[in-house]
């Protein structure tokens, strides 16, 4: 059995995240879900949300796939109950796991965009306090981290809920890979904008995670083309975001600072690397020299996810066997579930046990200070099927949204 730490999985958001945790006078403006016609919305300030998950089709033959669950009851209850999630990934020999939030968006610019900041600062303290105080401690110890959200639009109220929820074991903050196409400031501007983020998480060491497409960019492809298309390129966001983060200057005054690009994948990571610290030294003189080449400020400062890559972990030693760590993407149509030890014995073919065992689960024990859960309560032995439940909720026409087992 492959000791997998998955640093990409997402949470869908039951029903009632917000509304057992906002003041009563937002309980018509924090999201929550109401129903028409058949399917479930979610619903905040003037906005119905007109999907309930973002490819949440773990669990699904392919063939059943389509574009978006439209309720509760269409995925299988793992995507939305942390208990369930605990049966599923330890199935799969997933020891540990670090989720992206769905409804604020991979890099909680949601409640950026929330007209009533007061409001979007409870909405991004309620989901913190989701994931610390019901989601991770749902499974045993180790298999679920803390990651957080933060207040993008406000980065000195973002220290402020950073340290709030240090103090009550965050070990990981999503981020947005890149905030310009929200209209925010660069990572390149001058006056120190960010660094009331890049400050607090480099004294905490806790890791910046960053998917792709959080910065709400979208690479442009043929209108005639299928969405296959769409999600094909969607990892050049990553791709972009990484050469931005690189040429930014912040590693070099944060020198500490450790950055994780999710879903962005690895088989790219050598050639870009190579270009970058060509163009730097050749156009150093008039653009503007770097105290590190790039590819050292990725070896110090970054790692990069992968699944179900196996020419790109063939490149290991030109990426470095530190810096490459895996994910399981669960629920979204990337995971390899419910194959994922079948998939990864394909990806590791090949690869020395050392390189192995950092990439499965090392490399991310040390860069997030995690112990992963003991690999005596994985039951890959045990064929993982769905849940009764699912099949009798998906057959009922309709139900109210369904709130996790207690």
């Amino acid at each position: 059995m492959f000791k997998l730490f998955s640093v990409d999985d997402h949470i869908i958001e039951h029903a009632n995240v917000w509304a057992d945790r906002v003041a009563a006078k937002y309980a018509d403006t924090a999201p929550h879900v109401t129903e028409e016609d058949g399917r479930e919305f979610w619903v905040y300030e003037d906005t119905r949300l007109t999907t309930m998950g973002l490819n949440a089709v773990a669990g699904k033959p392919r063939e059943e796939w389509d574009m978006e669950p439209t309720r509760f009851s269409d995925m299988i209850p793992g995507c939305y109950d942390p208990k369930e999630r605990a049966r599923d990934l330890l199935s799969q020999g997933i020891l540990a796991s670090i989720s992206f939030p769905t409804l604020p968006r991979f890099g909680g610019m949601l409640f950026a965009g929330f007209k009533d900041k007061d409001l979007a600062y409870e909405c991004v303290k309620a989901w913190n306090d989701f994931v610390l105080d019901e989601w991770c401690p749902s499974g045993p110890p180790g298999l679920f981290v803390p990651m957080i959200i933060t207040t993008v639009w406000d980065p000195k109220l973002a220290e402020r809920e950073i340290r709030r929820c240090v103090d009550k074991g965050a070990k990981a903050l999503s981020f947005v890979e890149n905030p310009m196409p929200d209209g925010f400031p660069s990572f390149h501007v001058k006056n120190g904008h960010w660094d009331p983020i890049w400050g607090v998480c480099e004294e905490a060491g806790l890791p910046i995670c960053m998917h792709i497409l959080s910065s709400g960019y979208r690479p442009p492809v043929d209108p005639d083309a299928s969405f296959a298309a769409a999600i094909a390129v969607g990892n050049m966001t990553g791709m972009m975001a990484f050469v931005n983060m690189l040429l930014s200057g912040i590693p070099e005054r944060f020198p500490d600072i450790k950055m994780v690009w999710s879903e962005a994948g690895i088989g790219w990571v050598p050639s870009v690397l190579e270009r970058c610290d060509r163009m730097i030294d050749r156009h150093q003189h008039w653009a503007g020299k770097h105290e590190l080449k790039p590819s050292e400020v990725f070896r110090r400062n970054m790692s990069n996810c992968m699944v179900d890559e196996p020419i790109g972990l063939k490149l290991w030693e030109h990426i470095g066997p530190d810096n490459i760590l895996s994910e399981s993407d669960y629920p979204h149509s990337d995971t390899p579930f419910p194959h994922t030890q079948e998939i990864y014995a394909e990806v590791f073919d090949g690869i020395p046990s050392d390189v192995i065992d950092k990439v499965s689960y090392q490399n991310a024990e040390r860069i997030f200070d995690w112990k992963i859960a003991d690999p005596s309560l994985a039951t890959i032995d045990t064929p993982w099927s769905p849940p009764a439940s699912w099949t009798t909720n998906r057959s009922r026409a309709a139900q109210t949204a369904i709130a996790p087992s207690t």
